[in-house]
């Protein structure tokens, strides 16, 4: 561990303090996000682009793409400049390829974001065994394809940072999310094997680790006030977690003012993995029916 002392801390501490976020400090950085139509890759965007970097945003529905590239030259006015769209599926890796020449345009990409996946409620012994590759696919591939091609670019640029989106379901028994917390798994380790590969050429690659996050997806469970109150319950900050919550972490490994930080995984629960994950069996027996538990209980396949 390095130290310094006296009048050399503070000077060390007050350049520091110049670094660290704030319009312009992302400046001349050309930045990617995938999965940037709503919710937490919406408000990445949001704070990449307030802090001055050239942005390329990507999502599968052109529609809500081009809805949420309005809405952000809406939040930031310099948008119009910096700004650009493209429809990109995380899974199809002629399509990311393409994404990350665009976004690096002549001289490279610097910073490269990607929010995959979603799970379903299942019990594990009444999986459908297609749905759990699927889950794990859905998680994993996106995951693994921004980290293969945009590291590829930024080796090729001299460093870079890549930022990928887990979830507390990687380090939590989430019971009922079986394949979304295998998956969610195997992005973490991904990140910190990638990660001490690609160290020696200035490449960085970390993951934040959202506890429940007000999105499209979890809509229904913030509206739901037994299964908010549960997870609340779970949570030392009883305060339900935003999609700028999560962003404000992305931003921060994204730029520079993480150098010297790669292979975590920071994980924004307000406290949530300090305990547990609530029991949502309920939850699981609406999605999946009650013939599957039935079936459970009987020993059979389906």
């Amino acid at each position: 561990m390095g130290t310094t002392s006296g009048d050399g801390s503070q000077r060390a501490w007050r350049a520091m303090g110049n670094r660290i976020g704030g319009p312009g400090s992302l400046a001349g950085k050309r930045a990617l996000v995938i999965g940037a139509s709503s919710g937490i890759g919406l408000a990445t965007a949001e704070a990449l682009l307030a802090d001055g970097a050239q942005l390329l945003i990507c999502a599968r529905d052109g529609g809500r793409l081009e809805a949420a590239a309005d809405q952000l030259r809406k939040a930031v006015p310099a948008a119009k400049d910096t700004l650009e769209a493209r429809t990109c599926d995380g899974m199809e890796p002629d399509q990311v390829r393409a994404a990350i020449a665009q976004a690096g345009g002549d001289t490279g990409l610097d910073i490269a974001v990607c929010v995959p996946g979603g799970g379903s409620f299942s019990p594990v012994l009444g999986y459908d065994d297609a749905a759990f590759s699927a889950d794990i696919d859905l998680n994993v591939r996106p995951v693994f394809l921004m980290i293969k091609y945009a590291g590829l670019s930024m080796v090729k640029r001299g460093g870079g940072s890549i930022v990928v989106v887990s979830s507390t379901a990687s380090i939590l028994s989430s019971p009922f999310l079986a394949a979304y917390c295998a998956a969610k798994a195997a992005c973490d380790q991904l990140v910190k094997v990638a990660a001490d590969e690609v160290g020696q050429y200035g490449v960085r690659i970390n993951a934040v680790r959202p506890g429940l996050t007000r999105t499209g997806a979890t809509g229904g469970m913030f509206e739901t006030p037994e299964i908010l109150n549960a997870f609340l319950e779970q949570q030392p900050l009883d305060k339900p977690g935003e999609s700028e919550d999560i962003a404000r972490a992305i931003r921060f490994l994204a730029g520079d003012e993480s150098e010297w930080i790669t292979g975590q995984c920071l994980t924004v629960d307000g406290g949530h993995t300090i305990r547990k994950f609530p029991w949502l069996e309920g939850v699981a027996r609406g999605v999946v029916g009650e013939d599957v538990f039935g079936r459970i209980e009987r020993g059979e396949a389906d």
